[in-house]
C-alpha cells in the first residue's frame, strides 16, 4: 500500500474533539476513494460506505430532507443490515458527494448532531456545469482539504527511501554540504523516474510492481482520456470543445521561448474573452496549474502578480510527459532531451512546487530577462531557477548583480549538480526541491 500523508492529516482530524465531517477534494483518480476507505477501515469498528455516483437510491434519501435524525433513520433503513450505525464507532464516507448537492448542504445538520463522523470526497467541487450545484454550502460546517497524487516525498516513500535518507538529504542542504556519491546517484535516478510516471497512484503502483514504463504510459494516457471525457460529460455545452482546446494546447504553449499562455496558439484569433472560464474550469477540476508573472521582484508575491500574464502547466508531471510525442519517456531517461527539455522540467518544478501549496509565480520583463520561479523563503522573495542538466542562469545573475534594483538577496539555481554555493546562489540537485519548505 502506497503511504501518503493524507493519513496523517485524517488521524489528527479523528482525534480532534471539535471535528466536523471533512471533504477530500482533489482531481479525479488521485488516491482519494482508496485512502478514506483504508483510514475508515483501520479506525473504526464500522464503516458505512455510500457513493453517491453509483448508488441514486441514496441521493433520494437528501432530497427529501436535510434533517439529521431522518437521514441517519434513512441511512439505517437503507443499510443498516450491512453496516450498523452506532454513535461512536461507526464511520459513514460519502463518496463523490458534488453527486449530490444535497447531502453536502446536509453536512451541517450532521455536524450539529454529531453521533458519526463523517468523511467525504469529492471530485470536480464547484467546476461550471457539474451537476446542479449546492444551493447551501455548509461554511463552518466542513474541514476541506486538497489532496493530489503522489508528491516527489511520497513517492521516495514508494521507492523505500526512508526518513534517514531523507535527514541526510536536509542536512546536506543546510549545511551546504555534498551529498554522498551513492544516495546521489540514485536520487538522481529516482529524479528522472518522477519525471516521467508522476504521482498518478495507479501508474506509481503500476511502476513499484513491474518497472514497466510502457505499462505506465498506457496508464497515463488512459487517464488523460478520462480528464477528456470528463469535459464532454461535465462541462456545460458551449464550453466544452474549449475547454479540450485549451487543455491540448498546453504541450505548444510550452514549448516557446517565451511560455507566457497566448489564446491565440489554442484557436486562431483566439482570445481571453473566448478561453477564460475554459481555463478556470481546467484549473478548478486540478488538471492544470497557472504561474503569474510578477510586476516586481518583492513581497507580498500574490500583490504584485499580474491577473492577465501566466503560464500553465499540467498538475501532474507524468500526465505532461504522457500527452508529449511517442519515445519522449525514453528521451528524458537517457538525458537526450534537447530544446524541449527546459519546459518539461519546468512543469516538474511546477508539480513539485504545487503540490507543496505553494502558488506559482515567475518574472519576465519585455527585454527577455526571465526567473523561472520565486517564491517566499526565509521571509524573502527568493528566485528559484531550473536547468535539466547543467548551465548557465544569466538572468539570475543579472538579477543579483543589482539588488538595489531587484531586492534580489538569495537564490537557488536547481539542476543536474550536488550541493554548492557561490557568493548568494545556492546549487542544489533537483531532486531537492521538496525540501525548500521554509517560508
Amino acid at each position: 500500500m502506497l503511504k501518503r500523508k493524507i493519513f496523517n492529516i485524517l488521524s489528527s482530524w479523528k482525534d480532534n474533539p471539535d471535528k466536523k465531517p471533512i471533504v477530500i477534494k482533489g482531481c479525479r483518480q488521485c488516491g482519494k476513494t482508496f485512502a478514506v476507505l483504508e483510514f475508515a477501515k483501520a479506525n473504526y469498528k464500522h464503516v458505512m460506505y455510500i457513493n453517491f455516483l453509483e448508488d441514486k437510491q441514496a441521493g433520494l434519501l437528501f432530497a427529501e430532507s436535510l434533517n439529521a435524525q431522518h437521514i441517519i433513520s434513512g441511512l439505517s433503513a437503507l443499510y443498516g443490515s450491512q453496516v450498523p450505525l452506532v454513535p461512536r464507532d461507526t464511520c459513514i464516507i460519502f463518496d463523490e458527494i458534488q453527486q449530490c448537492p444535497d447531502a453536502r448542504a446536509a453536512l451541517k445538520f450532521l455536524s450539529i448532531d454529531g453521533r458519526f463522523d463523517i468523511l467525504c470526497t469529492g471530485s470536480l467541487l464547484g467546476v461550471s456545469g457539474y451537476v446542479s450545484q449546492v444551493s447551501s454550502i455548509p461554511v463552518g460546517y466542513e474541514q476541506i482539504v486538497d489532496m493530489y497524487p503522489l508528491d516527489f516525498e511520497e513517492w521516495l516513500w514508494a521507492n523505500g527511501i526512508n526518513e534517514d535518507i531523507i535527514g541526510i538529504l536536509k542536512s546536506a542542504m543546510n549545511g551546504c554540504s555534498v551529498v554522498p556519491a551513492a544516495i546521489h546517484n540514485r536520487m538522481r535516478q529516482l529524479m528522472l523516474q518522477y519525471v516521467v510516471i508522476g504521482g498518478m497512484p495507479e501508474a506509481v503502483a503500476d511502476f513499484i510492481g513491474n518497472k514497466d514504463f510502457a505499462r505506465v504510459l498506457s496508464i497515463q494516457k488512459r487517464i488523460v482520456s478520462d480528464y477528456k471525457d470528463d469535459v464532454v460529460k461535465y462541462a456545460i455545452q458551449e464550453d466544452k470543445a474549449l475547454i479540450k482546446e485549451c487543455f491540448q494546447s498546453i504541450p505548444l504553449q510550452l514549448s516557446k521561448e517565451n511560455k507566457k499562455f497566448q489564446y491565440s496558439l489554442v484557436r486562431k484569433r483566439g482570445t481571453a474573452n473566448m478561453f477564460r472560464g475554459s481555463l478556470q474550469w481546467l484549473e478548478d477540476a486540478g488538471i492544470i496549474r497557472r504561474c503569474y508573472n510578477l510586476n516586481i521582484t518583492e513581497l507580498p508575491l500574490d500583490g504584485n502578480a499580474i491577473p492577465d500574464q501566466f503560464k500553465v502547466y499540467i498538475a501532474d508531471t507524468g500526465l505532461f510527459v504522457s500527452m508529449l510525442e511517442q519515445g519522449t519517456q525514453y528521451d528524458i531517461l537517457q538525458g537526450n532531451l534537447q530544446g524541449y527539455k527546459g519546459a518539461i522540467f519546468e512543469n516538474v518544478l511546477a508539480d513539485i512546487f504545487s503540490k507543496m501549496e505553494r502558488k506559482l509565480y515567475y518574472f519576465r520583463k519585455e527585454s527577455g530577462l526571465e526567473l523561472d520561479f520565486l517564491i517566499r523563503y526565509k521571509g524573502q522573495c527568493t528566485p528559484v531557477e531550473v536547468k535539466a542538466t547543467t548551465g548557465n542562469a544569466k538572468s539570475l545573475k543579472t538579477v543579483m548583480a543589482h539588488t538595489e534594483k531587484y531586492h534580489i538577496f538569495q537564490a537557488f539555481k536547481l539542476g543536474d549538480y550536488n550541493v554548492g554555493k557561490t557568493n548568494n546562489i545556492t546549487t542544489l540537485p533537483l531532486y531537492m526541491a521538496f525540501l525548500l519548505t521554509e517560508v
